[in-house]
């Protein structure tokens, strides 16, 4: 438990990339380009997957979700990152913060169940085909879809509420945006059902949906195993290739930046952390997809009007 003199605080400074003053500029450069690249391609791929009949399936339905609560991740982050580099704003209101965290990890816990509930979609594909139209019908993807959004943001607004029903004693954010840890760090007291309930919810977004891919995984390589063809293992395989790319990405981020033991806490590796899961992970999605995936392949040449390579 941790105590200081409370004054007060209604205003919090981000201290961001002080440690790294000579290379803002090129930081904000890269991570502008990076920035643009993850919302044109969010949007590329949403837009595609609307308008090509041919991917008006459940799969591409939840990586639609996925991209477009990707983007709006991107967008509670980024920008104020952005404006930081350049010296433009460096305070945020208690409010504001608040808001930012509610949001952040709003979005945050959704991409994490929604990419369990795409593997859930491949584990019946690839073990019950013959039951995969009946099982995942347009209702229940709607349903799924509107449950892992309700359910992410739920929980954000659990963690948001505990966190700012605190006093703040320090003003001071070791951190380019509010995240969990750091806001926790200017509390004048920190209870220990603070820590408790943290921890619940990171095993509740992170370690429940890992362990319930590791689970679907099995079963799906298990069943691929069995096909006869070598054509037909790697032809099956390729369906959920990109998807298990972005997962193990995606909790591995995650992963570290949460049950990261805090004895271990060094604030430069922290922020090196941060910047893959809030700057690089988002960009994940559009790439891996539009890189490994035919069907997305074809669908955006035929969208640019281009012949089809072999």
């Amino acid at each position: 438990m941790k105590r200081a003199n409370c004054t007060g605080v209604r205003e919090f400074v981000f201290q961001g990339f002080s440690n790294f003053q000579e290379y803002q500029l090129t930081l904000f450069v890269v991570f502008l380009a990076l920035y643009i690249l993850t919302l044109a391609g969010n949007v590329i791929i949403v837009t595609i997957i609307r308008i090509d009949h041919h991917l008006h399936t459940p799969m591409y339905f939840f990586l639609s979700v996925l991209s477009t609560s990707e983007t709006f991740y991107s967008l509670v982050i980024i920008p104020r990152m952005l404006a930081s580099l350049v010296g433009l704003s460096q305070t945020i209101s208690l409010e504001g913060c608040g808001t930012q965290l509610f949001f952040f990890l709003g979005f945050a816990i959704t991409n994490c169940l929604l990419l369990a509930v795409m593997g859930y979609d491949r584990y019946v594909a690839i073990c019950n085909p013959l039951r995969y139209s009946i099982v995942m019908n347009w209702r229940v993807c709607v349903i799924l879809a509107s449950s892992v959004c309700a359910t992410g943001f739920f929980l954000s607004l659990v963690q948001a509420v505990s966190i700012f029903r605190l006093p703040f004693c320090h003003s001071l954010i070791e951190h380019f945006f509010c995240d969990v840890r750091p806001v926790l760090n200017l509390a004048c007291v920190v209870p220990v059902i603070n820590d408790i309930l943290t921890l619940v919810i990171s095993l509740l977004a992170i370690t429940a949906p890992a362990t319930f891919l590791f689970i679907s995984y099995v079963l799906i390589i298990s069943t691929i195993l069995k096909i006869a063809s070598a054509e037909g293992r790697k032809k099956t395989f390729a369906t959920c290739a990109s998807h298990l790319t972005v997962v193990v990405i995606h909790y591995g981020c995650a992963s570290i930046a949460y049950f990261k033991p805090k004895s271990e806490n060094m604030r430069d590796q922290d922020q090196l952390i941060s910047v893959t899961y809030t700057v690089i992970t988002p960009l994940l999605n559009p790439v891996v997809y539009s890189l490994r995936n035919k069907e997305v392949q074809d669908a955006l040449r035929k969208v640019l009007g281009r012949k089809s390579l072999s």
